[in-house]
């Protein structure tokens, strides 16, 4: 099978795109690079079942010779981040909803088996815990950028199921707080890798208001289960599902832990929102998913326990660190 993934070069793409490749697949990889980087597919490179295309999901020429091509589809390229949509929102709109309606119009018009990945932001500041696939949205205004995302995600969902409608064989899957090696600090899941970095670099840990907000954070390696489950179980055409861990985690909670699992004496500070988003910024303060509907049709259940992940996300982020210190050093030499 040939499989083409959008955003493979990201942090939940590459980790795809490795899984795709162990499995035996041929794999090709759109990504304009703009949050994704090379060095996490760079081990793929000399495969001769592997491409890799530096281009955009807007370029619909690019993009149509790609899918033409294609078995499957796994789109993931977006702009993500709470960051990056707050500081660019149009960027982040235009990529996220015009570049998935690309996607989801090509695919049709080849008949192409196609996940899209969707986010946990699409439910906005609910807190009706457990969050299910049919459960109420609740945003914010217009005025504060950061709900565009969600917005965006929300458009992206109505674009699938519409095709489906039409009998494209697509399925949407809800990230929750996905982590793991090749987190960027600057992005995706950002504050598992703020804390990490901070930690190793004897920094202050910077929790936002109080730390009480709560998330569900899923480790890399069963996002990654579930995603391709999404593709290969026939249930699973023409319907959503939340891809998470059931385990609820103060964020304060997950600064202490990640402070012990670095051995690190960093102090944790307590910061307002404003200092890094912005004034009339808007956070959720509880999103705990509903994993019923991926238990009983995909037979997905997030396995990993938050110590285990995060000690395997620690001892990627110290071999980086060693990496770029050696390569620093190369460089004066």
């Amino acid at each position: 099978m040939h499989i083409l993934v959008t955003g493979g070069a990201g942090f939940i793409g590459s980790n795809l795109v490795d899984a795709l490749m162990e499995q035996g697949h041929g794999v090709t990889v759109i990504d304009n690079l703009s949050v994704g980087k090379v060095s996490n597919i760079e081990h793929h490179l000399e495969s001769d079942r592997f491409h890799f295309v530096n281009d955009s999901i807007l370029n619909v020429s690019t993009l149509e010779r790609l899918i033409r091509q294609a078995d499957l589809i796994y789109h993931l390229a977006a702009v993500v981040g709470v960051k990056y949509v707050v500081e660019d929102p149009l960027t982040a709109i235009i990529t996220n909803v015009r570049g998935t309606e690309n996607v989801l119009e090509l695919a049709f018009k080849y008949w192409v088996r196609t996940v899209i990945a969707s986010s946990s932001e699409i439910y906005g500041k609910s807190t009706d815990v457990p969050l299910r696939e049919d459960s109420d949205r609740l945003l914010g205004p217009t005025t504060v950028g950061r709900w565009s995302y969600s917005d965006a995600k929300a458009i992206d969902e109505y674009f699938a199921l519409a095709y489906a409608k039409k009998g494209l064989p697509v399925t949407v899957v809800r990230y929750f707080n996905a982590y793991g090696p090749r987190l960027d600090p600057r992005g995706y899941g950002s504050v598992i890798a703020r804390f990490i970095a901070q930690a190793l670099r004897g920094e202050p840990l910077t929790v936002y208001d109080d730390g009480q907000q709560t998330r569900c954070f899923t480790y890399i390696a069963d996002a990654i289960e579930g995603t391709v489950l999404a593709a290969t179980v026939k249930e699973a055409v023409g319907r959503i599902f939340n891809i998470g861990a059931k385990r609820e985690t103060t964020i304060i909670e997950l600064a202490q832990l990640i402070r012990q699992l670095t051995r690190s004496t960093s102090e944790i500070v307590h910061i307002p929102y404003s200092s890094a988003y912005g004034l009339h910024f808007e956070e959720t303060r509880r999103r705990v998913p509903d994993v019923t509907r991926a238990r009983e049709v995909l037979g997905f259940e997030a396995q990993t326990p938050l110590e285990e992940g995060l000690r395997r996300t620690v001892e990627w982020f110290r071999g980086e660190r060693v990496k770029n210190e050696f390569n620093q050093t190369q460089c004066i030499l």
